[in-house]
């Protein structure tokens, strides 16, 4: 099974891909997840992208795909991968198309999880994070016992920069501007999935798995890479 989740920050992608990673014993691959995993294997692709990790740039876009490339030629990627929000732009998607074809693999779905602003933003900028242990609370989801303080280590909760209400903002519309038009790119090939990503993570994973299990059955030739 190959899939991509694509949607906006805070739409739910992450928490789905680990639920499917889990249940199909298949590869989750994010673009942290492999920054993370290259950096401290100290790869050379991965002692590159420190270089601009460690100045605060962003990781250019050819060498976010080379280190794509890398990660699904491992052993791990052999029974199938999940891309959880990447690609995020047309070039990373045009540079995925070109990759798989030299693999000679194909992508069985693309789940496009749709929510509206007004909610993603009362998710992201409710967030808070421990200083000390870095565990995840919710003000209204998921808030701690005692207002302010963490559970589990009764660390200070903060808020992330890019939680605040204006960075959510701006990241919405960094995601209109540079990933939405990736619905269209792969709608063609009739590979897109639309999950309605409100409610409780149960009935969105209900959702999901309807459509994991359609990829097979109902969608046998409409792949990527033909």
């Amino acid at each position: 099974m190959r899939l991509i989740l694509l949607g906006p920050p805070g739409a739910g992608k992450g928490t789905q891909a680990q639920i499917l990673s889990d249940r199909y014993e298949t590869d989750k691959i994010s673009t942290g997840d492999i920054l993370r995993d290259a950096v401290g294997k100290k790869t050379p692709l991965g002692l590159k992208a420190k270089e601009y990790m460690d100045s605060g740039r962003l990781v250019p876009d050819d060498l976010v795909v080379e280190l794509v490339r890398e990660r699904l030629g491992t052993d791990s990627c052999r029974k199938g991968y999940i891309l959880d929000g990447f690609p995020r732009s047309m070039l990373q998607a045009e540079s995925l198309e070109k990759i798989l074809k030299q693999r000679g693999e194909l992508i069985d779905r693309v789940l496009f999880f749709e929510i509206g602003d007004d909610e993603l933003i009362r998710r992201l900028s409710g967030r808070r994070s421990c200083e000390g242990c870095k565990r995840v609370y919710h003000i209204e989801f998921n808030p701690p016992v005692k207002d302010g303080k963490c559970d589990s280590c009764n660390g200070n909760l903060i808020q992330r920069s890019d939680d605040r209400k204006e960075t959510v903002k701006a990241r919405l519309k960094v995601y209109r501007e540079e990933t939405e038009p990736l619905i269209a790119y792969y709608n063609t090939n009739g590979l897109i999935s639309r999950i309605d990503g409100l409610g409780k993570i149960e009935e969105i994973t209900k959702r999901v798995d309807r459509e994991v299990s359609r990829a097979d059955d109902d969608y046998p030739e409409v792949r990527s890479g033909d």
